[in-house]
């Protein structure tokens, strides 16, 4: 079982090349169609896709295998958030490959009178099962961190000299003039909001793994949902959210420290 992961894990680097190929081949398939080139230019990116996605089948074939294994792994992470997502989730990215290699078997013509619809279909809705998860995980990691950033900052920050003074609210509550609510609310909440979002885009910043994988599981979640018909976003859109998300897998390849863990 170890001889069979490390194996394949050696033809990830290839997999991850090729599907970057695959998705700016439907990229560049889009733009061609929309600026009017020649059918035969059209058709030749198309097939050189289709060609791009069945090598990729044969490269993800056993990788059910890898996806147990690390289903095993997950199951024993001490909290229990995390545990429950990536268990579940690489349960569902075995049942994914399996899909695939059916399909893969059915393209190749060693399993005759293949509903491939029908397998497609099923593939991407144990795909997307898994994108969710991996975004719960992704969004609960990110919770934690901002947690922990602000119990820091507020045991560094000193306390006020005022204490009844509240800001912006008590001012304009002390002024002369009648103040609506409504135009006392506002400020607050736009202050709040910009304070929140400063706070996110810092503890990010400060995490690349966890900035990488979230990026990498919002333009994956794209592709299943437009071939499952839940949010159709055209082949454009989802050629260049998948081209995105394999560079940035690409990367976490290159440099394994980009890489989210467990």
């Amino acid at each position: 079982m170890d001889s069979w992961v490390r194996f394949n894990s050696q033809s990830q680097a290839k997999e991850r090349v090729l599907r970057a190929a695959q998705y700016a081949c439907t990229l560049l398939g889009y733009t061609l169609q929309k600026g009017g080139a020649a059918a035969e230019l059209h058709k030749t990116v198309t097939q050189l896709e289709a060609h791009m996605s069945l090598t990729r089948k044969l490269l993800r074939l056993g990788n059910s295998v890898e996806a147990l294994e690390a289903a095993k792994r997950a199951i024993h992470l001490s909290d229990s958030v995390p545990r429950l997502c990536l268990t579940i989730s690489h349960l569902n990215r075995a049942m994914y490959f399996a899909c695939d290699n059916v399909l893969w078997a059915g393209k190749t013509g060693l399993i005759s009178k293949l509903d491939q619809d029908k397998w497609s279909q099923r593939s991407f809705r144990y795909y997307l099962f898994a994108l969710i998860l991996n975004l719960t995980r992704d969004v609960y990691e990110l919770r934690l961190l901002i947690e922990c950033e602000e119990r820091y900052r507020a045991s560094k920050s000193p306390p006020s000299a005022y204490p009844g003074n509240n800001g912006p609210a008590d001012h304009l509550s002390s002024s002369s003039s009648p103040v609506s609510p409504a135009a006392v609310a506002l400020p607050v909440m736009s202050a709040w909001l910009r304070r929140r979002l400063h706070l996110v885009a810092t503890v990010l910043y400060s995490n690349p793994p966890l900035l990488l994988d979230l990026l990498k599981n919002s333009c994956d979640i794209f592709i299943p949902l437009d071939r499952l018909g839940i949010y159709p976003t055209g082949k454009g859109f989802v050629g260049a959210c998948g081209l995105a998300s394999s560079v940035l897998s690409i990367l976490t390849i290159i440099h394994p420290w980009l890489k989210l863990k467990p």
